[in-house]
């Protein structure tokens, strides 16, 4: 009788393991929207634009500038927090230190921002008025879903 029991709860256990697993392993790199025509493409960004080759070239170009740009912000900007824990974290802290520091960073992050918005104005910019129709709800969905990063962490179970 016990090895009964023994074996119906470890049949439960490995049967609740396997119900835990998300049931695809690529759920965060697309995105489906509303009308489930776009989804990101992790080279050429927004698939459905229906980008000419001329465009997907201009859209690589101006990718890479930007990540050239905005890389060694990105590590300053890990620098800065790194240091701002060490501030705080000190014996006797400098109050006047530790506020240059989040000056710092909040400089960095709006260094990286303006790079960011001039990117994607510029890519705009690219686009036919359709394309920019479908390109301007696509990074609105995205931000939408960036918003609500705990319910997009589980979103397999939202779709249950």
């Amino acid at each position: 009788m016990k090895t009964k029991v023994l074996m119906f709860a470890v049949l439960m256990g490995f049967t609740t393991l396997l119900m835990a697993q998300p049931k695809e392993k690529d759920e965060k790199k697309s995105f489906q929207g509303p009308n489930h025509e776009m989804r990101m493409d992790e080279e050429r960004g927004p698939q459905g634009l229906n980008l000419t080759d001329a465009q997907k070239d201009a859209f690589k170009q101006s990718m890479l500038a930007l990540q050239k740009q905005v890389q060694p912000l990105h590590n300053e900007l890990g620098e800065a927090e790194a240091h701002q824990k060490t501030l705080v974290t000190a014996d006797k802290p400098d109050l006047a230190a530790i506020n240059k520091n989040i000056e710092k960073i909040g400089a960095l992050k709006i260094e990286m921002a303006k790079l960011r918005v001039k990117h994607r104005l510029d890519m705009r910019a690219q686009l036919t008025e359709e394309q920019r129709l479908k390109f301007d709800v696509f990074k609105e969905n995205m931000k939408r879903g960036r918003g609500q990063r705990g319910m997009m962490h589980n979103r397999h179970e939202r779709m249950e």
